[in-house]
């Protein structure tokens, strides 16, 4: 069980799981601008994997293992060359899809990106006059010379380097070569419209646009060469907690060092010389691995422009409207009282995040609610639930707000709606020293006609209205007594360190939630080995805690079928014989990004079924504040085994296999469990039930509809056979 290859590295998993979404923008089935999105998700993922995890891999030793919590043994060295492989691999792919299909395809369409030199006549005319009044004033040229040092890159913005030969010598003493560094200022559009109409819209790059009016800038010297390039640089940061007074003012001085992270990579525009590369790169500490000659567009995340353009709807996926969740269309605008006739399931962003929004606000409002605690993680730019929070600090009811200042990249968002609560009278905390509260939870605590109650949020997504439209996750609202205390003890742990004897219906990490999963894995062994029904279906973004892995070989090894849908990172390898023969691992992208947490046993025939916020990663289990809950209403618990987890067993239409090999291979079918989710939120009846496990025969029955999953292909594979 530690041998080395029975692992999956995880850098390498998540290269493939990029690579995954990369193949979302090769599909041909899917409209343009959906394909022209996934190539924009595809960097900006890029971005993040270098930022975080390349990064932390250039400050070990080339002879260290790379990513220990992998198991996998391969070292930093090796480990950085692969990456580097892959990704030049990767990126040329991208470029070239954008360059043969995607752009062509919108041109077509009427969407073109021109060069400058097809700008012409009256075109050209508002071209120009948009430079002069709108770019012009904002350039700042630098040369770089004794006088002129290198000016400080920023992460990720885009630069023009320009090699200038002297044409006149005027009355200013001036080389007669030298290198020029012109940013592309980040606050204007990175497209200038050309013609824009109906039907017709055409843009030049900024870039570009810049770069054809260098003599402008540079008057008296004669352009040699432009190149356009872009630097990323390490955005992480450790916080040592322990010797910090003030949290909050140790996050705010690492965001100012964050600015001058180390370089770990850098863009240039395909064609550069070899000098103006030399001239360029040294002044930065890179390997030539971290150079990539891109041929097109280096930032591929302002495309977003392109996407959100209004009209052009045949290229884009059928519009979907979020609908009310089903027992909240019986609700008379009173969700207390719904909430005390049973327990509401949301599946969001099939269901309206609006329920949740609803659910904080009235409580804001109504004098019969006496606190209202909550914990914030990622919650956008304009949430309204922290409009809600505030409104009731107003009221005088007792507000507690748990900001996780820690939520990478979002520190600063963080930093102002923990501020904006301060100012309303909430009180304000910042979790516990050494972890991230990563949980999702709302406590109501409520004086109703009978006694006093709680009602309690839990769920596997944040309370982000922008991503609760485009994220898969589930929620459950409840006002269950067992479960409310445990939410009460939570928030008592989270500000006052006062952890419980015992938990009575959640699981909370780092206190006990992987003993508690490889507890239910070693329970279906038992099962299987006493004859009963035993089954494990877990749904996760992540699977790469060690501990859990071998309780799950170990369950395969006992034959209890596994099956495991694993949006990104699975270090788990599937299909080895005598290790894991019995376990099925998938991963779905597609339109929505799949991002709830499922745990299924079926528990010698009384299943269990448990939500969580947590990945069974390390980092989850040892060093974040998460929460594990059950669904124990009958009605629910019955719609998450035989709609939500049948129907995503079933999608082969964006769902791929992984292989023992560690590539995935489709699944090669048209049944989109997105697409699926959308007609059952409608309404649209259909009937469904979990699938069962390989080797029994598949079967139509009236409207239920039953399959049996593929397999891993035969495939290469790592053990005894040849790659």
């Amino acid at each position: 069980m530690d041998d080395p290859a029975l692992f999956i590295n995880r850098e390498l998993s998540w290269l493939e799981f990029n690579r995954r979404v990369l193949e979302e923008a090769q599909d041909a089935t899917v409209p343009l601008l959906e394909r022209l999105k996934f190539l924009s998700i595809f960097s900006s993922n890029l971005d993040e994997f270098f930022m975080v995890r390349v990064a932390g891999l250039k400050n070990r030793e080339l002879n260290e293992i790379g990513s220990p919590e992998s198991n996998d043994g391969a070292v930093t060295g090796e480990l950085l060359t692969e990456i580097s492989m892959r990704t030049h691999e990767l990126v040329a792919a991208q470029y070239k899809v954008l360059r043969e299909e995607v752009l062509p395809g919108l041109a077509k369409a009427g969407l073109k990106l021109v060069p400058m030199s097809e700008v012409k006549g009256t075109d050209a005319h508002g071209v120009e006059s948009y430079f002069s009044q709108q770019v012009m004033p904002v350039l700042t040229p630098m040369a770089i010379d004794p006088a002129h040092p290198f000016p400080h890159i920023q992460n990720r913005a885009l630069y023009l380097a320009v090699l200038l030969k002297l044409k006149i010598r005027g009355r200013i003493r001036a080389p007669e070569t030298f290198l020029a560094i012109v940013p592309i200022p980040s606050l204007l559009p990175q497209f200038v419209p050309v013609t824009a109409g109906e039907g017709s819209d055409r843009f030049v790059l900024l870039s570009e646009l810049i770069a054809s009016h260098l003599d402008l800038m540079f008057s008296g010297y004669a352009v040699q060469e432009v190149a356009t390039f872009r630097l990323t640089r390490d955005q992480d940061f450790e916080l040592a907690e322990t010797e910090s007074e003030d949290l909050l003012k140790q996050i705010q001085s690492e965001l100012t060092k964050r600015k001058r992270g180390a370089e770990v990579r850098l863009d240039v525009s395909k064609g550069i010389s070899e000098t103006l590369q030399r001239a360029l790169t040294g002044w930065f500490e890179l390997d030539p691995g971290d150079i990539y000659e891109i041929d097109g567009p280096l930032n591929l995340g302002s495309f977003w422009a392109w996407v959100n353009l209004p009209g052009y709807q045949a290229l884009r996926d059928e519009t979907y409207q979020p609908q009310p969740p089903r027992r909240v269309r019986r609700h008379k605008g009173d969700l207390f009282s719904l909430i005390r006739q049973g327990d509401v399931l949301l599946h969001h962003p099939y269901e309206m995040f609006e329920t949740v929004t609803e659910f904080v606000e009235q409580a804001a409002k109504d004098p019969d609610v006496l606190g209202i605690k909550q914990t914030l993680y990622r919650t956008g730019r304009s949430p309204a639930i922290v409009a809600a929070l505030a409104q009731a600090a107003g009221r005088d009811k007792e507000v507690t707000a748990l900001v996780e200042l820690k939520a990478r990249f979002d520190e600063e968002a963080n930093i102002e709606w923990a501020r904006t609560l301060e100012r309303a009278g909430a009180h304000v905390v910042y979790g516990l020293v050494g972890l991230k509260t990563h949980c999702k939870v709302t406590l109501v605590v409520r004086r109703d006609a009978d006694r006093i109650r709680r009602y309690v949020h839990l769920s596997t997504g944040n309370y982000n209205p922008t991503t609760a439209k485009i994220y898969t996750d589930l929620g459950v609202i409840t006002c269950d007594d067992k479960i409310a205390e445990d939410a009460s003890s939570l928030f008592n742990m989270m500000t006052g360190y006062s952890v419980p004897p015992k938990w009575q219906r959640l699981a909370v990490a780092p206190h006990g939630m992987r003993e508690f999963v490889i507890e239910r894995i070693e329970r279906e062994i038992a099962h299987k080995e006493a004859g009963r029904d035993a089954r494990i279906i877990v749904k996760l973004n992540s699977l790469v805690d060690g501990d859990v892995i071998r309780a799950l070989y170990r369950a395969s090894r006992a034959g209890v079928p596994i099956d495991l849908i694993v949006r990104g990172i699975c270090c788990l390898r599937p299909g080895v014989p005598g290790v894991s023969e019995t376990i099925r691992v998938r991963s779905i992208i597609g339109r929505y990004l799949e991002h709830s947490r499922i745990f299924y046993v079926a528990n010698g025939g009384s299943p269990e079924v448990f939500l969580a916020s947590a990945d069974w990663m390390p980092r989850n289990f040892d060093r974040r504040v998460e929460v594990l809950f059950p669904v124990e209403d009958k009605e629910l618990k019955k719609r998450l085994i035989d709609e939500i987890l049948a129907v995503t067993l079933l999608d082969d239409a964006k769902a791929r296999i992984l292989q023992s090999d560690g590539t995935y291979v489709r699944a090669g079918g048209t049944l989109s469990s997105h697409l699926v989710f959308q007609e059952l939120a409608r309404g649209q009846d259909r009937a469904f039930q979990l699938p069962p496990v390989p080797g029994t025969a598949s079967k139509e029955t009236g409207k239920r509809k039953t399959a049996v999953l593929p397999a891993p292909g035969p495939g290469p594979t790592l053990f005894g056979t040849p790659q």
